[in-house]
């Protein structure tokens, strides 16, 4: 690395502007902007979790497990929601067929893309009402 010269000014090809990272990480607080990319935000960011100590580290890794815990949660929910509405939109357009067709419960589900099942419950649910 003693033989790599280079400044700031004089980076042309990502290989310069590795080995310059490589020689002068220890001298930059932040990323410069003429590294910004995402394989250098992420040697930063690791740069940066090996300078934290031993408690910075436990809390960082809980405050990241918590987003990432509430993420899947938000994720779940909106997967569910989702879900209620197709089910919904579903039920409307089986009910449509079967309340305005002779249309067998088989023709139905494949017409509505949905399990044969489904159009049975749906019938079912039609015929209590």
């Amino acid at each position: 690395m003693s033989k790599f010269v280079k400044t700031e000014t004089e980076l042309d090809t990502d290989l310069d502007k590795w080995l310059y990272v490589l020689k002068n990480m220890s001298n930059m607080d932040k990323i410069p902007v003429y590294l910004r990319k995402p394989v250098f935000e992420k040697l930063f960011n690791i740069a940066e979790y090996s300078n934290l100590t031993k408690e910075e580290k436990t809390m960082y890794d809980t405050s990241l497990k918590r987003k990432w815990d509430t993420k899947v949660v938000l994720d779940y929910a909106i997967n569910e929601a989702v879900k209620e509405v197709e089910l919904k939109k579903n039920f409307s357009f089986v009910k449509g067929l079967i309340e305005g067709t002779h249309f067998s419960d088989e023709k139905i589900a494949g017409l509505a893309s949905v399990p044969l099942e489904f159009v049975q419950k749906v019938r079912a649910e039609l015929q209590g009402n």
